[in-house]
């Protein structure tokens, strides 16, 4: 079973993407619609997904190749990019974002599915974050965006600045134009605005009240300086959508609007969620049934949006094959990555041993060369095949599963011989520890599966089961639970077998029961890799692994 949002009836069901797209924005070109989303410290950054009906979507590639900054080198998590904004201008796609050490930076191209320009810093300074840029009739442009209180000291205001009409440089003095701590306008925690011009009014819609337990507001100006003011539009009602959080507003060619916005779910992330849109009164009603004050709630089910396509009902990619020895596009690196990270080859992928911490002893939080990758599914089962046989001494090749905290289980020589090392990790994400769980020998399961140790070492498979243990409990039943729902949470198993077929019932069970806590902004990933104790960036002293395959399948 593969999970669609599209029921192929003329209808859809949300969430349109269970997948970690957090602070999503969309625009419609011609009959295509692009999105984008926060990418942190994963590089490539910015996703380009594509879609013609607004709800199938494809992920064709990503706008930042690494981020600028060499501190990026060393991942620094729940860092990097936040919150962009896409947006056409005079037949240029821009995507402006936040770095909220750094400040805003923006990319542009004349072909979003091809390459995009190198970063431009617009205007430097800690704490800036959630931009949206808007260009006027008149030829002016601007930023209007929000504050990150940890970097800062302060949140919940809005600000403004006047950049030049190419979008690349801030010409004016930032300054606020609404205070979400004024009592009189009861939006505390106001960020990510998205800015939009209709009948005369200048609107900025933007969510309230925390990412868990918010809602969306839209203020409203005839002067884009304001004064605002301020109306809830949506909440999350009597439904299971909390929040309702982030998004943006498109439109179709014949004049319907729709909203794409996140809901929080924990260890999976912020998934993607389709509303429609309708006015009253020069005020937008988001979702369906709305009550007394015309604040509309999130639909389950609806009539899909009348486009000029239909897109084909199609789901994100998962399984990898690594045809020609590259990667799908389904992959990030941990932090900024290099060209000697991977190469390729026709039996699969080759991850380099490498030790980019520059530590004596590597520690996955804080390797770069790591390949991570979004859940896709509530429940699913995976299988990782590599082949270990270009491991030099010191070097380990396995797979991982991160969240707030993480866990690993990897091949690892030492000499001339090898284990199936099992550690978990503890710590504060700037001092992460990994601690020993299991340790098995791997030549002794070669003798249990009757085959020479070069053999065993050319057909590792890790089988991985994320299942609750109610098994009543199905994917479809996690598409709409509620974040207060905290019973039947799902947990990681792990086996290990050495033979194609596989059969868990002779697989090595490597005692994993790990369900993956919340991190800050960022969902749970799996993730695979090589690491090599002390520094083996040189090419002559690096071993490999080489990957074969990753199915996941959902359950």
């Amino acid at each position: 079973m593969t999970y669609l949002a599209d029921l192929q009836n003329g209808r859809y069901r949300n969430p349109i993407l269970f997948a970690d797209y957090s602070d999503p924005d969309v625009i419609r070109v011609g009959d295509t619609y692009y999105m984008t989303a926060s990418s942190f410290n994963y590089t490539p950054g910015l996703p380009i997904l594509i879609s013609h009906d607004l709800v199938n979507w494809k992920l064709v590639g990503y706008a930042l190749d690494n981020i600028k900054e060499a501190r990026y080198d060393i991942p620094r998590h729940s860092e990097g990019v936040w919150a962009p904004s896409i947006r056409y201008h005079d037949g240029m796609f821009y995507i402006y974002y936040g770095m909220p050490d750094e400040g805003y930076y923006v990319v542009r191209t004349r072909n979003p599915l091809g390459k995009w320009e190198e970063p431009v810093c617009i205007l430097e300074g800690k704490g800036l974050i959630d931009p949206c840029p808007f260009w006027d009739e008149d030829g002016r442009a601007f930023v209007i965006h929000g504050y990150a209180k940890s970097r800062i000291g302060f949140k919940s205001i809005l600000g403004i600045f006047e950049m030049s009409s190419d979008g690349l440089k801030a010409i004016s003095e930032d300054h606020f134009i609404f205070d979400g701590n004024d009592p009189r306008n009861a939006a505390v925690t106001i960020e990510g605005p998205k800015v939009y011009k209709r009948n005369g009014y200048y609107y900025i819609w933007a969510p309230a009240g925390g990412v868990t337990r918010g809602y969306q507001v839209v203020l409203r100006s005839r002067d884009i300086h304001g004064p605002y003011e301020i109306k809830e539009v949506m909440h999350t009602g009597d439904t299971p959508i909390n929040g309702p959080h982030q998004g943006g507003l498109v439109d179709t060619v014949n004049g319907d609007e729709w909203f794409i916005h996140f809901q929080d779910r924990g260890m999976y992330g912020r998934i993607c969620h389709l509303q429609p849109v309708s006015w009253k009164n020069d005020w937008p009603i988001i979702g369906i049934n709305p009550d007394v004050d015309d604040a509309g709630e999130p639909v389950k089910e609806m009539n899909k949006p009348n486009t000029v396509i239909c897109d084909e009902p199609c789901y994100l990619d998962a399984s990898d094959y690594f045809e020609e020895g590259s990667f799908g596009l389904m992959w990030q690196w941990l932090g900024n990555h290099k060209d000697y990270f991977a190469g390729g080859s026709q039996k699969g992928l080759k991850l380099y041993a490498l030790n980019s911490s520059g530590e004596d002893e590597p520690v996955i939080w804080k390797s770069s060369n790591v390949l991570t990758q979004k859940l896709v599914y509530p429940l699913f089962t995976g299988d990782i095949r590599l082949d270990a046989t270009g491991l030099l001494p010191g070097n380990r090749a396995g797979v991982c599963m991160t969240g707030g905290q993480y866990m690993a289980a990897y091949i690892e020589r030492e000499n001339d011989k090898y284990k199936i090392i099992v550690i978990e990790s503890y710590g504060g994400d700037g001092d992460k520890k990994e601690k020993l769980l299991n340790v098995f020998e791997f030549g002794k399961l070669c003798r249990d599966y009757g085959i020479s140790l070069e053999d065993g070492l050319k057909n590792i498979r890790f089988h991985l089961v994320f299942d609750c243990e109610d098994k009543t409990i199905t994917s479809e039943h996690l598409y709409y639970k509620n974040v207060d729902d905290k019973d039947n949470t799902p947990s990681l198993k792990m086996y290990i077998t050495l033979n194609e077929d596989m059969d868990v019932s002779t697989a090595l069970d490597l005692n994993v029961d790990y369900t993956p806590s919340d991190h800050t902004w960022v969902g749970a990933k799996i993730g695979i890799f090589a690491l090599a104790k002390g520094v083996t960036n040189i090419a002559e002293t690096r071993g490999f692994a080489r990957f074969k395959s990753v199915e996941i399948h959902e359950v």
